[in-house]
């Protein structure tokens, strides 16, 4: 289901849920929602918080549990489904911060408050997300029943396995996650435990924490107002073992631990009505300067690869102390057909942001491609106010949506222009929204032209736009390019992220950075270490085989082209699980190696990794587990004294069912799409919302019809008639024909091109 059909279905629940009754003593009046939906009642009526919804089908079943209450007759049934938020009775929030990775645990309760006891419905569950976040996991108990999401390899869905639609279990939209819990009583409780992984903001030496955790007031109980309690738990750990300084909070949290490099901070309060506000929180680790720490743990015993856990982190420090490079910059934009509309004015937007941060010193390009290249110079600018004025002028005029898409034929002049720079980093930012076929091939190309040692080669920061681009192409590309990757699935989130997307990249305070060699059986993810930004945490991972020693050196070059040289001292990672903060970030890249050599043996340490982190990957499948508790009386031991039914005991049995969720990888882009101009973001063509259901009650009119007409009576009285009846029969079948039906149904079924 898509976002908007979600927001119309939430309109057309809270409209049911004023069938209600609950009595003069309510809390809380039913919702004042307007008939009419724009796109900001639209947003507003999507999840903005842990939400649990019923689904209902059947309007007549929506009533009070506890006390039904006359209800006039509805006729028809909701198509799609209407959504009634569920009341909630009990909320917790946990999250636990380690580097620039935040895992978030949600614990509560919400109740069945608008079904008839009698009666039984299905229950989707919304977990909106954080900045980039990825499901973990999700657990349920409802009466005899619960359920509980699991991760298994792909080629083990088996015979017997239930698909279910996209709806029941997978990404609303790329921040929210929907799971549909079956046939829920009326009256009855769900208790929810959900977990997912999302990603923290670095701007301006501070780590930004955002949990969506803003609750609708309709969702508070309807009852008398009783106290609830709400909790937020906080744990911090920088891993760094230096101090660590709060600077902002949404919520009064009370500090109740601090270590060196660790804080922990607790909420708890009793409301009458739930929070309005997101759970935000921001910390800074003190710093003027660089530095950072090596970490190490051993593999558990139920991991797959057991050879020894490292991870490196760099801190940038604060920007004042730090000298940005010299920039030569050549923007590759793709202009093809699919890019009409928000797509391109969106990054023509972001571009021009991008030129007026740079510095007069600097100098820059501008490629357009579709089909053909289109180069706003010959040579690169100097970054003056008048050339910045005219580029933002060519971009207005030559960034026109059309034709195909030739990705490696402007990236190889982006290449040449910038490949004899001097006392300059060469940057390339490469931004498409398709899928071309020769991307391996680019891909061999860049990896033969990079040089190592003091040359500081061209870095390639590449940019995904919906999901018909192969987005794991692009991230191999920028592993190959030492630079960043980043995507916007949605068109609207495009402008921001191409912003902030430009801004780390021209913000590089140290390049060319390079480990100790310790010896050849050291691997890091990824292999190509990129440079180090003042608007983000440096981290890398990986595994090795042996002993490292005490100092680990890392060098590299900073923005005066001076040599940087720290040595940083191994430690033992106390309460950091390496395996589960990096698992995202292995996942991606040994992802995008196994589509570019074509791996098979790559996929399935991707598809372990998945397996044992509960991370989601191209390789496996999400599953929900049902398991139904039963219990039945059996007879007492002989011998014991008593009645037959006193000594009866109850033994429980549980039956075990799972039901395959559909893949949550992005996938590997569409070509065909691609070629056919596609815009990001777009759907399949479906027909005007009435046309629809008058199909649908044509449909069930048909076969009720023709379940009468072909029964065995109707046959032996057509045989009878006679034919002053036959014609009387064909003449009213057309004089109704004169008032538009068959005309009407010729207009449903075979539409007129337009």
């Amino acid at each position: 289901m898509m976002a908007e059909d979600f927001a119309r279905s939430v309109e057309d629940g809270l409209k049911l849920s004023k069938r209600i009754y609950f009595g003069k003593d309510r809390a809380v009046a039913p919702p004042n929602i307007p008939v009419m939906m724009d796109k900001s009642l639209m947003e507003a009526l999507l999840p903005k918080s842990p939400m649990v919804y019923a689904v209902i089908s059947n309007p007549g079943i929506v009533d009070n549990p506890d006390i039904p209450s006359y209800q006039p007759h509805v006729h028809g049934r909701c198509d799609p489904p209407a959504l009634i938020p569920l009341q909630m009775n009990r909320i917790e929030l946990q999250a636990d911060c380690f580097f620039d990775n935040v895992f978030v645990q949600i614990i509560g309760s919400w109740r069945v408050h608008c079904i008839m006891g009698s009666k039984s419905c299905d229950c989707r569950i919304a977990l909106p997300m954080g900045e980039q976040g990825s499901i973990l996991g999700v657990e349920v108990e409802v009466h005899m029943k619960s359920y509980s999401t699991e991760i298994i390899a792909a080629e083990d869905n088996k015979d017997g396995d239930k698909e279910v639609r996209p709806e029941n279990g997978s990404y609303l939209k790329p921040n929210i996650f929907t799971l549909t819990i079956p046939k829920v009583d009326g009256g009855a409780i769900l208790s929810v435990r959900a977990s997912w992984m999302q990603k923290s903001v670095f701007k301006n030496g501070e780590f930004w924490i955002g949990v969506p955790f803003s609750f609708p007031e309709y969702v508070t109980p309807f009852a008398k107002k009783l106290p609830k309690k709400e909790k937020i738990l906080l744990n911090v750990n920088s891993g760094s073992g230096t101090e660590i300084v709060c600077k902002y909070t949404s919520h009064p949290l009370k500090e109740v631990r601090r270590e060196s490099g660790k804080l922990s901070f607790a909420y708890e309060t009793e409301v009458l009505i739930w929070t309005h506000n997101d759970f935000n929180f921001s910390y800074a680790v003190s710093s003027s300067h660089i530095f950072g720490g090596l970490l190490l743990q051993s593999p558990s015993v139920h991991d797959a690869d057991q050879r020894e856990m490292f991870s490196v982190y760099l801190f940038p420090g604060s920007r004042q102390s730090m000298k940005v490079f010299r920039r030569e910059v050549v923007f590759v934009i793709d202009i093809s057909g699919s890019m009409e509309g928000k797509p391109i004015q969106a990054t023509k937007n972001a571009i021009c942001t991008a030129l007026n941060k740079l510095e007069p010193k600097d100098s820059f390009n501008i490629i357009a491609f579709n089909g053909e290249s289109y180069v706003f110079s010959s040579l690169l600018e100097a970054a003056t106010e008048n050339t910045i004025e005219k580029a933002c002028q060519w971009i207005n005029s030559n960034f026109l949506a059309g034709g195909s898409t030739n990705i490696s034929q402007a990236l190889d002049k982006a290449i040449e222009m910038v490949s004899n720079s001097s006392g300059a980093i060469p940057l390339i930012f490469l931004v498409t929204d398709g899928t071309v076929e020769d991307e391996r091939h680019i891909c061999e190309v860049i990896k033969s032209r990079q040089t190592f040692g003091g040359t500081i080669s061209p870095r390639i920061h590449t940019f995904g736009i919906g999901l018909y681009c192969n987005h794991h192409f692009l991230r191999m590309l920028a592993i190959l390019g030492r630079g960043g990757n980043d995507a916007a699935y949605e068109v609207d989130s495009i402008e921001t992220r191409l912003q902030s997307f430009f801004s780390r990249g021209l913000s590089t305070v140290l390049a060319n950075i390079s480990l100790e060699a310790v010896d050849n059986e050291v691997e890091t993810y990824p292999s190509r270490l990129r440079d180090l930004s003042c608007e983000e945490l440096w981290t890398i991972s990986g595994r090795y085989v042996g002993n490292l020693p005490e100092f680990v050196r890392v060098e590299g070059v900073l923005g005066d082209f001076s040599k940087f040289v720290v040595d940083l001292k191994t430690r033992t990672a106390k309460d950091v699980p390496l395996d589960k903060v990096f698992a995202k970030q292995q996942i991606d890249i040994l992802t995008a190696q196994a589509w570019f050599s074509t791996s098979k043996q790559l996929e399935e340490k991707v598809s372990q990794i998945s397996i044992q982190t509960g991370v989601a990957s191209e390789y496996t499948r999400m599953s929900i587990l049902e398991t139904q508790r039963v219990y039945q009386s059996s007879e007492p031991p002989a011998g014991r004294k008593g009645s037959k039914k006193a000594n009866a005991e109850k033994e429980e049995t549980k039956t075990q069912r799972r039901v395959m969720l559909p893949s949550l990888g992005i996938g590997f882009g569409s070509l065909t799409a691609t070629m056919e101009n596609i815009p990001p973001g777009t759907e399949e063509p479906r027909l005007p919302e009435a046309a629809e259901m008058m199909i649908k009650a044509a449909s069930n009119c048909c076969e009720r019809l023709y379940g009468h007409c072909c029964c065995m009576c109707c046959v032996q009285c057509c045989s009878r008639m006679n034919n002053q009846c036959a014609v009387a029969l064909t003449q009213l079948c057309m004089a109704l024909s004169c008032f538009g039906c068959f005309e009407c149904c010729a207009a449903i079924c075979c539409p007129a091109e337009q």
